[in-house]
């Protein structure tokens, strides 16, 4: 099915251009990997101005569903994606920075979307999956004096998990509010009185949730990470609102 460029009405002009290929891509005209026309052609057939269309495509950007290439080639030119995990971890950390959610909000979200990915993925994580991790928690045991590094694989095996519970709504959401709390996260690694017994301390909890997992212990393992978000995440809730931590062992 070829899409079909109409026109739209000048008030909010980006506004209505977004509208417009929202239309084509619910109606199934246009799909990811489909490439947009170049500005010089779908400004006119939307009856725009370039500066109007390049803004809406900015958003489009923005919002993870739209890729564009500066140049001349095969490659050049605003191609439709899926991308939705990044750019979900952004608007997320932006509306928490402002004050839209609250950490607490956050804590329960994480608390609900692993207890649910952790559950599901006992039951239909592959061997390669549980291979993948495994390689995650032995470069974490290697990194655990490089914080930065622990916390980037710390998120990635949080992330993998999500993915191998096999829904990938719950993958994406895990990852957004993993990115949203991330520097917050950071810095209270960095400022742990002792880091080396912490790190130790959640390198165990990590290897245990994955023997759970292998085992198809899918229950346990739902228990096991909730404790150890509350622990690190809820400290982290209690020192920026004021409370008294969560629990005396951190967890990320």
């Amino acid at each position: 099915m070829t899409a079909q460029w109409r026109p739209v009405r000048q008030s909010r002009t980006h506004e209505l251009v977004l509208e417009s290929i929202e239309r084509q891509v619910l109606a199934g005209e246009l799909k990811a990997g489909d490439r947009l026309p170049p500005e010089r052609e779908l400004a006119p057939a939307l009856g725009v101005s370039r500066s109007a269309l390049r803004e809406a495509l900015r958003v489009m950007e923005t919002i993870g569903v739209l890729v564009a290439n500066v140049g001349r080639g095969p490659d050049a030119g605003a191609r439709i994606v899926r991308n939705p995990d990044d750019a979900l971890g952004r608007v997320l950390r932006l509306h928490l920075a402002l004050g839209s959610y609250g950490l607490e909000d956050v804590l329960e979200a994480r608390v609900v979307l692993e207890r649910s990915s952790f559950e599901a993925a006992a039951r239909s994580a592959s061997e390669e999956v549980l291979a993948e991790a495994q390689e995650l928690l032995g470069r974490m045991r290697e990194a655990e004096a490089d914080v930065p590094l622990f916390n980037e694989l710390d998120t990635a095996f949080h992330v993998l998990i999500a993915r191998a519970s096999g829904n990938r709504l719950i993958s994406t959401l895990t990852s957004a509010v993993r990115e949203s709390v991330r520097t917050l996260i950071l810095q209270a690694e960095e400022g742990a009185e002792d880091w080396a017994a912490t790190a130790a301390g959640l390198n165990a909890e990590h290897e245990e949730l994955l023997r759970l997992l292998a085992a198809g212990e899918g229950s346990a393992a739902a228990d096991l990470v909730e404790r150890h978000i509350r622990g690190f995440h809820g400290a982290v809730v209690g020192d920026r609102e004021g409370g008294a931590p969560a629990r005396e062992t951190p967890d990320p």
